[in-house]
């Protein structure tokens, strides 16, 4: 098995829910939640990558790992990227998960399939995806829908994402959940990268890896976690994951 290391990326700077990292879901912060999630997948170290010295204690004292890394990362991927050159100097580590940490609901299950993706030599990045099946979602700019080509029976080879409704005409939508799993060097590739001109236009990180032709591949999964942006979000997650630590 390839050596897996998980990172999560967590900031407290966040626009519409200001600290949602600490806050506090069924006696424990999210950050922990997730942390926990990541760790019951069982695929390799797990890490929360922050700039915030609380959310790095609340990790420690549940038990886990944590690091500090610089202030001012554009996003998440680059604030990975520090975290991964800290802990692995030797370059042990062949595939990096980048985890959201604001998907306290996420299955451990689902993160080794998308890392079983990454068997197949020719895919550089995988990532998930769940067909919509709620008709408010279709023409929703909020959720990202993915576009693709068929490989296997639940399996697409990226072509695009988008905040619009696509494709057009008769069949499923597939929203998209932002979880990656990167080959080494395509994370290193893609760090080194501008943001591209698609990326900047639709506000999407992944459109940059597709615009420089690098192979993006989706697992189709049942669900879509629950991705909390909002108080309305934090209020679901919290009667979601009542009793649950």
């Amino acid at each position: 098995m390839p050596d897996v290391l998980i990172l999560i990326p967590a900031r407290m700077a966040s626009t519409r829910l200001p600290g949602k990292p600490l806050a506090n879901i069924a006696g424990e912060p999210m950050i922990v939640h997730v942390w926990r999630r990541a760790t019951e997948a069982k695929l390799g170290r797990v890490c929360v990558a922050t700039d915030s010295a609380e959310v790095a204690a609340a990790v420690e004292a549940a038990g886990g790992r944590a690091l500090m890394t610089r202030s001012g990362h554009p996003s998440g991927t680059d604030r990975i990227y520090e975290a991964l050159e800290q802990l692995d100097p030797g370059r042990s580590v062949d595939i990096i998960v980048n985890m959201q940490g604001d998907l306290p609901s996420l299955e451990p299950a689902i993160l080794a399939t998308a890392v079983e993706l990454l068997e197949d030599r020719a895919v550089d990045i995988a990532t998930l995806a769940a067909e919509i099946v709620n008709p408010r979602e279709r023409d929703d700019p909020s959720v990202v829908k993915v576009v693709g080509t068929r490989v296997a029976p639940s399996r697409l080879r990226a072509l695009y994402f988008t905040r619009a409704t696509a494709p057009a005409g008769e069949g499923p939508l597939y929203h998209h959940i932002g979880l990656y799993a990167f080959r080494r060097a395509a994370l290193e590739r893609f760090v080194a990268l501008p943001p591209s001109p698609l990326e900047e236009r639709e506000k999407l990180e992944q459109v940059r890896a597709l615009e420089a032709g690098m192979r993006v591949d989706v697992a189709i999964v049942d669900t879509v976690p629950l991705g909390v942006d909002t108080p309305e979000d934090l209020a679901r997650a919290r009667a979601m994951l009542s009793g649950r630590p």
